[in-house]
This record gives structure tokens, sequence and C-alpha cells, in this order.
């Protein structure tokens, strides 16, 4: 690994957990990392759009449970690489979603062995991905042919309406759509909604 800078956003409710952890990362040999710590999720989400950090390192039962793909695709992180910090059991279905897990309890040696093989680990295949639409993308989609607002859409799928923004500026730039009508024909065709579906909203 060289000394590149390397940006960690530490997400941990305990003071005293978090910044032992902040203390103990900077102390890793071979690595220059910056540590950005939040105590709440309102935090982290705002951080995480208006920021790329190179990995996420989070307690994955924070103030209940994370889900980390839709935290990736609420914030428009996608790429980010994530690792759960652990200090008590917690059950495997948690976190089958994280790159890595790192322990209060591992040594300095152990979490450097982590962060270089994560770091050295190629990053997904985006050859496609910047045409693919993830699963929030598409919920978005049909509540837009549907002839919902930005803000009505931020409602019923418990987003901000700055997040429903930036979705729908991705998916105008993936797709190359940029009108109601040209959604509702990709919607059509794509089988997010059924043509019965539209003209009844039509007539409503």
């Amino acid at each position: 690994m060289n000394n590149e800078l390397l940006t960690i956003a530490l997400a941990e409710p305990s003071v005293i957990i978090r910044s032992g952890m902040a203390v103990a990362l900077k102390r890793i040999p071979g690595f220059r990392i910056q540590t950005v710590e939040m105590s709440t999720l309102d935090t982290l989400h705002n951080y995480l759009r208006l920021h790329k950090p190179d990995i996420l390192l989070i307690n994955p039962v924070f103030w209940g449970y994370v889900d980390i793909i839709a935290l990736k695709e609420d914030t428009s992180n996608q790429h980010l690489k994530s690792m759960a910090l652990l200090y008590a059991s917690v059950d495997a279905s948690l976190l089958r979603n994280f790159d890595d897990t790192i322990s209060i309890y591992d040594s300095l040696e152990q979490i450097k062995e982590k962060l270089d093989r994560l770091i050295e680990s190629p990053a997904p295949d985006s050859s496609d991905e910047s045409n693919t639409l993830s699963l929030r993308e598409k919920e978005i989609i049909v509540c837009v042919v549907k002839g919902q607002t930005n803000k009505e859409i931020a409602q019923e799928l418990f987003l901000s309406t700055h997040t429903v923004i930036s979705h729908r500026r991705n998916i105008a730039r993936k797709l190359e759509i940029h009108s109601t009508a040209g959604l509702t024909i990709y919607a059509i065709v794509n089988k997010l909604v059924e043509l019965e579906e539209i003209k009844k909203n039509m007539l409503i």
C-alpha cells in the first residue's frame, strides 16, 4: 500500500469506541488515514450525499439496523467500500452486504491486512452499471409516471426531496431521457408499470 491519503467515514454512536478507533487507524503503518467521525444517522446521510470517502466503517446496528445497500443507493455512493465495526456478536445475516469486518479486538497488524485487502480488491465492473438502474431509481420512475411530485415521492419512499432530485438526475443521465412522456414509454416497455395502470391514472 502506498502512502496516499485514505478517507474513512467512521459511524459509531459511542464516543469512546469511535474516538479510540480513529486513533488506532491513524497509527497503522503504510497508511495516511483521515477519519471523519459521525454519531447520528442524519449526519452520516448528509456527509455521504456531499462527499465520497474511500471506506465507510460503521457499527452494523447503528441506531437500529443499517441497510448498507439502501444507504449506498440513497446517497449515490454505489462504489463505497464498507466495513462493519464489531464489538459484540451480530447476526451473520446483517453482515452479508459488507465488504469486510473490523473487531475492536483486532490488532493493528490485522486491521492493516484487512485494509490492504480491501483497497487492493478490484472495483466492480462499471461498464454496464452506468446505464443500469438501481431498485430505488426504478421505484422513483414508477412514481414519476404516476404523476407524483418530488415532495410526494419523497414522502412515499421515506427520502428527502433533495435525494429524490439527485436520483432523478441520475436516471436522466443513465437513460438519456429528460421528459415524463419518455419515462412513461420506458416504464411500459420495461414492464415497470402496466399500460392499464397508466390509462387509469390519466382518467383520475
